[in-house]
């Protein structure tokens, strides 16, 4: 067996979209819709514009995160194009 790709950064691509939720008082906040993954960053900004565009979502991003598969730690999102309403980035 092969261990040579075990410490190698594993790169995820993501759409993520956003709907509009009422929270309590009546006051409108966002809330994660759909959470997509690609294998390239421009599949996942052709998809947040795309869907930004549906009517079923206010908004949508495409980020890509870094994972070490050895500890399993994950990075901040580092945010490739944002459309639409979205949270602020330190949400």
């Amino acid at each position: 067996m092969d261990d040579s790709d075990e410490g190698t950064e594993k790169i995820h691509y993501i759409c993520q979209t956003y709907v509009e939720a009422k929270g309590r008082g009546g006051q409108a906040s966002l809330k994660v819709d759909k959470l997509l993954q690609y294998t390239t960053a421009a599949q996942a900004e052709d998809r947040a514009e795309r869907e930004s565009r549906n009517g079923s979502c206010v908004g949508a991003d495409a980020y890509m995160i870094s994972e070490d598969p050895s500890s399993g730690e994950v990075s901040a999102p580092t945010f490739l194009a944002r459309f639409g309403r979205v949270p602020d980035d330190e949400e």
